[in-house]
């Protein structure tokens, strides 16, 4: 086992494809192949399933590419200590629902690490990929909240994933409207007072269940209801429309528009916000330092 090798299989998993690895490696797919394939022979371990649909972990091989990264990353501060190497490339992946603070704490991230290479990657997506994500170390670290409705459901989803699931706070529900919207008066508001709105809620896609909204109160009826893809466009609508959409309540003052305020939703429930790993697998040094910078950007956005 050479730290070529384990450099190798750190690249497919990043590329998904061991020809896309190849291309950024600058070798032949056949040579790469058989670099793991050597790799895989010694180790009596099969790292990779191999399917017409691409290649994936193994559930072994999880926990293989968790060491294989932090020998990699020990042998790269050697060699820039020691041998006045020049830095490597930093690398590192977050799969998220459209939270703000999220991003906010990625720009922290680049901001104190980034250096002259990096390739990071923040992915606001569905609730569904991002436990996919996380399964498949496509990403380190997924963000995604729990409540008393998803709760059982995401919870055996992450166990058969061999995710955890760590609380980073617990919010009250707010509604997001416009500043010129009515109800921004209100001090608090109840569900009734928000019938004649548009509401306005992330699209799940091909997993359009209850359990994956990324709102609570999902299973609730609403005469005027647009599904959307993307934090920017909701927000545009927020405003352009006198719609509501139902969150946290922590907005982030740097990243979000001025335009738009919380207002406290009169209900029970409550939203569990928190971020996902694998249960094995060692946090690598950038992964450990955005979940500090999480942290932080939900104190500061919370003030």
């Amino acid at each position: 086992m050479t730290l070529q090798q384990l450099k190798y299989v750190l690249e497919i998993n990043k590329r998904g494809s061991i020809n896309e690895a190849a291309k950024h490696l600058f070798i032949s797919q056949p040579s790469l192949s058989n670099a793991v394939k050597e790799l895989e022979n010694e180790l009596k371990l099969t790292i990779f399933e191999r399917t017409n649909k691409g290649i994936t972990l193994t559930k072994k091989g999880v926990e293989f590419l968790s060491y294989a990264r932090q020998v990699v990353e020990q042998a790269e501060l050697l060699e820039n200590r020691y041998l006045n190497a020049v830095p490597s490339s930093q690398h590192f992946s977050v799969s998220t629902q459209h939270y703000a603070f999220a991003v906010n704490a990625f720009v922290k991230l680049v901001k104190e690490y980034g250096h002259e290479e990096y390739e990071l990657a923040i992915r606001e997506t569905k609730t569904y990929e991002i436990i996919e994500d996380v399964k498949t170390m496509r990403s380190e670290i997924g963000i995604l909240f729990l409540n008393d409705f998803n709760r059982n459901v995401l919870m055996k989803l992450l166990k058969d994933a061999n995710l955890t699931f760590t609380s980073l706070f617990i919010a009250e529900p707010h509604i997001f409207i416009s500043v010129h919207n009515p109800l921004a008066k209100e001090s608090s508001v109840v569900i009734d007072q928000l019938e004649p709105y548009p509401y306005l809620s992330f699209e799940q896609g091909e997993y359009n269940s209850f359990y994956f909204s990324e709102e609570i109160l999902s299973t609730l009826t609403r005469r005027k209801s647009i599904k959307v893809t993307d934090r920017a466009t909701l927000f545009n609508l927020l405003i352009g429309l006198n719609g509501y959409t139902i969150s946290t309540g922590v907005l982030s003052r740097d990243l979000n528009s001025n335009k738009i305020i919380p207002v406290p939703l009169e209900i029970e429930d409550r939203i569990d916000v928190g971020w996902i790993a694998h249960k094995t697998v060692a946090l690598s040094r950038l992964a450990t330092a955005y979940v500090d910078f999480l942290h932080q950007s939900v104190k500061i956005s919370d003030n």
